[in-house]
């Protein structure tokens, strides 16, 4: 039965695997956790005279180097001088060249968010008055391309193989102590180690590129890893390496010395490699925790020690899953896995499920603020998901449960059958050996008296015959009896094995253990992919801030702001369009169209229309076609307002070939 389940388990992994990749390489390549809040001069705005400086205002503080922010002139020119100086808290200053002509102006960002991720965008501005540009920034994604896949698959195998290190680690020390002598889990618990050293060092290398250039040839620059290492992250991940090694060490002497050791002697050493272990893993756990989303924010000194506790509860259930899951199915015939170990592993999962389900509302609570969040933003959404796959594990953790409980029920039925087997065996091999020795008794005795004569005459040359031929006899017989033990040995194990596997309440645990290590897999994808999401709390209030600043503009400028929620239907058709009307009075005013996703990044569509109608008075529609200015950004000047009123601006965005929608509003001009 093994031999058939081995290759629909392996094909199940394999087809999981990939669902991961599939996630990891449909998730945004990065996400900005450090959200732009304000700038100056604000996006969009005209401007009289050409300003010194641009400033930027970050949600959180910034990482820059001299290239982070640049203003570029309507023909591509950089037109900033020096490099970008930190004014106050969260905002950020470039210098800029005196004497710049009219024209629109391009702003580019890219800078590190203090939890390690890159932060990248444009906006434009304009002197003067609007102008066409020649720059493009529709590709600029900090954190994209091949490098941006590669240290999202670095961070997944690095969470993996931290999972299967502690978990497993940990199921063999408090659940099933025998398990430190089966080469399976050996190999199991190292695997997960060479895994997360790898992915580490791959992370080290990474990062210089990822949070920069994004150029696979910058992977191996020298200059570029010294400059990481002086980074709170390039500190993290050298503490991860150093801790890796103790935990090289922890391995040797947990699948070496332990093993070979007395119960007495291991109970002292199962004490001692239960706190070493322990201050190990709570040091990896924290090389994430204080470079990641739990190190920057609200109450950062509570949310590291917690977010320590929640990675530990994910790898002791996650990883001692597997490691179960692979004792069920590798597990010699002469050291299987029994009920007590499945039970302890039970009671060390339900631990880490009250563990996770206590310090995860509080993670909710923190990174979103507020209930709309769970379904506004994206970081809300796979949050959803989580629960989701939570709730389904800790099901078929039930079912897990059951099946246990039958097993156990099960065992002391099938020891006692056992006994009564080998009692009767006994008594078998007793009667046939007395019968044997009667019989050869008898034959002996009919040959001493039907041949005595002869016997003694014989007895001299069976003598010499047994001095030269004794020893190579009894040498043979032995070597033979040895093959047949070892014969005997085999079969036993094979009938144990047939026996094991035949039973249905074993079977049944493998496959609900089986499809908890499934969307186990998936779970472990989806947390990796939050890692890397703006927190909603942070999506929201950069939502706000931006809101808050468009309104004071056009409070103080007499500037009119619409915002309308759009959806043509089609793959990919929503986002929000925003109209501004500069100075919304009579007569020529200034412009400025913004299709954003839902998510708030500029959304390139191919079309966008608008026209003003005044239904009171007959008038209209008006239309106008807005320049195509960068990505998300249309612009038109001396657009004609022929008199004040209630005016309906109705705008019709296209998103592919067919799918188009129109929206409207009404807003009083002049």
């Amino acid at each position: 039965m093994t031999q058939t389940i081995a290759p629909r388990v392996r094909t199940l992994l394999l087809l999981l695997l990939a669902a991961t990749g599939l996630l990891l390489s449909s998730a945004a390549p990065a996400s900005a956790h450090a959200a732009l809040t304000g700038s100056d001069p604000q996006q969009g705005v005209v401007v009289d005279k050409a300003p010194t400086q641009v400033s930027l205002t970050f949600s959180e503080q910034v990482s820059t180097s001299a290239d982070s922010l640049r203003v570029l002139d309507p023909q591509g020119k950089p037109v900033q001088r020096g490099k970008p100086s930190n004014v106050s808290g969260t905002t950020y200053a470039v210098q800029l060249h005196g004497g710049l002509p009219d024209g629109t102006y391009t702003v580019t960002y890219q800078v590190v968010s203090a939890d390690s991720h890159p932060v990248s965008g444009a906006y434009t501005f304009s002197i003067g008055a609007p102008s066409s540009t020649s720059v493009s920034v529709s590709s600029q994604t900090a954190g994209g391309g091949v490098v941006g896949w590669l240290y999202g698959f670095g961070r997944y195998v690095s969470y993996a193989g931290f999972t299967v290190l502690v978990g497993g680690a940990a199921f063999v020390l408090a659940c099933w102590q025998r398990g430190s002598g089966v080469r399976a889990v050996q190999r199991l618990v190292v695997s997960g180690w060479l895994a997360l050293t790898s992915a580490t060092l791959l992370l080290l290398l990474l990062r210089g590129s990822y949070t920069g250039t994004g150029k696979v040839g910058d992977i191996f620059d020298l200059d570029l890893l010294g400059q990481v290492l002086q980074t709170k992250t390039g500190a993290a991940l050298v503490s991860r390496l150093l801790l890796l090694a103790a935990a090289a060490l922890f391995i040797a002497v947990l699948f070496g010395a332990y093993e070979k050791r007395e119960d007495e002697e291991k109970r002292d050493l199962t004490f001692g490699l239960a706190v070493g272990g322990s201050v190990v893993a709570a040091g990896l756990a924290a090389s994430w925790a204080m470079s990641e989303h739990a190190s920057v924010g609200l109450q950062s000194g509570i949310a590291m020690p917690v977010d320590v506790v929640h990675l530990l509860a994910v790898a002791a259930w996650l990883g001692g899953l597997t490691a179960l899951l692979v004792a069920l199915y590798r597990a010699p015939a002469d050291t299987p896995v029994d009920s007590t170990a499945v039970r302890r592993f039970s009671a060390v999962a339900f631990g880490s499920v009250v563990a996770l389900v206590a310090t995860g509302i509080y993670q909710s609570w923190r990174q979103l603020g507020s209930w709309s969040a769970f379904t506004d933003t994206r970081y809300g959404q796979l949050l959803l998901v989580k629960i989701g796959l939570v709730a389904l594990m800790v099901g078929v953790a039930w079912i897990s449960r059951r099946w246990t409980a039958r097993l156990a029920e099960a065992v002391p039925a099938v020891v006692e059958r056992q006994r009564e087997k080998e009692k009767v065996g006994a008594r078998a091999t007793d009667v046939g050996e007395k019968e044997k020795a009667g019989a050869r008794t008898a034959a002996g005795d009919s040959a001493g008296d039907g041949c005595g004569n002869s016997a003694d005459a014989g007895a001299s040359e069976g003598a010499v015959d047994s001095v030269g031929t004794g020893d190579s006899k009894t040498a043979g017989d032995a070597k033979r009896a040895a093959q047949l033990a070892r014969q005997q040995a085999a079969k036993d194990v094979a009938r144990q094995k047939r026996a094991r596997d035949a039973d249905p309440n074993r079977f049944g645990l493998r496959r609900s253990v089986l499809a908890e290590a499934g969307v186990a897999v998936v779970l472990l994808a989806v947390t990796t992919v939050l890692t890397q999401t703006e927190p909603g709390r942070t999506e929201e209030e950069a939502k706000a801030a931006t809101s808050a600043s468009s309104s004071s503009s056009a409070e103080s400028s007499g500037a009119l702001t619409l915002d309308m929620s759009f959806d043509t239907g089609g793959e990919d058709g929503k986002g929000v369009v925003t109209v501004d009307l500069n100075p919304a009075r009579v007569g020529g005013n200034e412009m400025h169209v913004y299709v954003r996703r839902p998510n708030g990044r500029a959304f390139d569509v191919p079309e966008v229309k608008i026209a003003f109608t005044q239904k009171t008075k007959d008038i209209g529609p008006l239309p106008v076609v807005p320049d195509h200015i960068t990505t998300g950004h249309w612009s038109a000047s001396g657009v004609q307002i022929p008199m004040a009123g209630d005016w309906e601006v109705a705008v019709t965005v296209r998103t592919s070939d067919i799918d188009q929608t129109t929206v409207s509003k009404n807003a009083q001009i002049g």
